[in-house]
């Protein structure tokens, strides 16, 4: 019996990966929250109320990897090996951008699971800044890499403009 994303009555369910081989998988992923000269320079400065800003973000968004089966629906709870999350400033936006990247060994690929990282640690620095300019963007949160599985690797064309 072969089951789909969708079962013959219209519901959605999990994929069963239960035949597939474990494999090394990893994705990257990567945004960016884009703020006021004058919000940049708090958090650059260390002067953001709630703490540090950068710190946290990281935190959250490592946490936020752990529990995505737990937030996004029909995602495979994994059990990661690593988890890094980078939360950087950049003066040219001004903001900050974020990068995340996680590795398992498993059935199924750790896409959602990079990309819910840097999803809320972005969410993170908005909450921390939002006092100081309720104006950010979050901005480009997008799958940069990945490896492993039936599809094999797979890296963004940096040309590519999206």
């Amino acid at each position: 019996m072969t089951l789909s994303h969708v079962d013959g009555a219209g519901r959605p369910h999990m994929v069963d990966v239960s035949g597939k081989p474990a494999t090394a998988r990893t994705a990257v992923a990567e945004g960016a929250v884009q703020m006021s000269g004058a919000a940049f320079q708090l958090v650059a400065d260390g002067a953001v109320a709630k703490g540090n800003v950068l710190a946290v973000s990281e935190i959250a968004g490592t946490l936020a990897a752990k529990r995505t089966s737990e937030l996004i629906p029909l995602c495979h709870p994994l059990g990661l090996d690593h988890v890094e999350v980078v939360a950087t400033l950049d003066g040219d936006l001004p903001g900050i951008r974020v990068r995340a990247a996680v590795k398992t060994v498993g059935r199924t690929g750790v896409e959602m699971e990079a990309l819910t990282a840097v999803s809320v640690a972005l969410l993170a620095v908005y909450d921390m800044v939002k006092a100081a300019d309720r104006t950010m963007e979050i901005q480009g949160v997008r799958l940069v890499a990945k490896s492993g599985g039936r599809r094999g690797d797979w890296q963004r064309n940096a040309a590519d403009p999206r």
